[in-house]
């Protein structure tokens, strides 16, 4: 389905998913060439998207590892099933059986709990799953030598079992909001794209196409606006996904247009801490707003 870069480009799109052609030259790269794709670029501007819908194009499951820091082994890779191997050591005791093969069962698959990315190897599934592991540099760096393995080899260590191979090579999208460096030796065994805050041009046809019933007028307004908001000194310049929120929330309140007090009343929508709504102060709202429609009074 996914084998040219404009068929990687119109597939997305009909998942209203809307990419570049950098972009879905990448994700056809790392499709053909059974490469973990990673994406990095500021909160909002849809990497986390990519994945889920990928998912949808190719019609097979999506597995997410949202990472954080203290993410381990156990709630990532596997743990064993211990009130159940407890069980059976208590159901054996007594009995004159082989120590060696109880504890050979006890540890075999039977006791074993899949997490995500043993999950994305070893289910039994008629496609390969998409892998996310999402936000990558929220998580230890000690977590992140331990998926060389897995983005190198597809397969994982565990040291009762041995090494488990794939059985079918999951497309694999790592996410950063860049936080912290990632270290040279996991890049190395990725591909890897910056996705960029949208243009003009390209915030407007995401805006019409997610959300099909806005005026041509607002839609146009919002993503203006979003722009100029952009290129303020604030700590956390908004995003494609505070764009979303804020047209929806709009057409909520039944507006074709913007205006001072609607946009002074749902600022909340786009900007989310306290230092950067005192930055826009009520005098430079309205420089931005006449900037949007065009050095008219707003």
């Amino acid at each position: 389905m996914l084998n040219t870069i404009e068929a990687v480009q119109k597939e997305m799109e009909r998942f209203q998913y809307i990419l570049d052609r950098p972009l879905a030259t990448i994700i056809y790269l790392a499709i053909s060439l059974e490469k973990p794709l990673l994406l990095e670029g500021e909160a909002g501007v849809g990497k986390t998207d990519v994945a889920k819908v990928l998912a949808q194009v190719m019609d097979t499951k999506l597995i997410r590892l949202q990472c954080y820091e203290g993410l381990d082994v156990n709630t990532a890779v596997y743990e064993w099933n211990y009130p159940k191997q407890m069980l059976r050591i208590k159901l054996e005791e007594g009995k004159t059986g082989d120590k060696d093969e109880l504890e050979g069962l006890i540890f075999s698959g039977r006791y074993l709990i899949k997490r995500p990315l043993l999950q994305a190897i070893q289910e039994d599934l008629s496609k390969p799953s998409v892998l996310l592991i999402d936000e990558i540099d929220r998580a230890d760096e000690e977590f992140e030598a331990f998926l060389l393995e897995l983005l190198s080899d597809f397969q994982i260590t565990i040291p009762e079992l041995g090494t488990l191979k794939a059985k079918k090579r999951p497309y694999v999208i790592l996410t950063s909001n860049r936080t912290r460096e990632l270290h040279d030796a996991l890049k190395r065994r990725c591909l890897y794209h910056w996705i960029p805050y949208p243009s003009l041009e390209k915030e407007l046809r995401i805006v019409t196409v997610k959300i099909p019933g806005i005026k041509e007028t607002l839609a146009e307004q919002v993503c203006r606006f979003m722009q100029l908001l952009r290129e303020e000194d604030i700590y956390k310049r908004p995003g494609i996904a505070e764009t979303l929120d804020w047209a929806v929330a709009l057409l909520h309140l039944d507006r074709e247009e913007l205006d001072r007090q609607t946009v002074i009343d749902t600022m909340g929508c786009i900007l989310k801490y306290r230092e950067d709504l005192d930055k826009i102060s009520r005098e430079r709202l309205d420089n931005l707003l006449a900037e949007v429609f065009g050095e008219e009074e707003p």
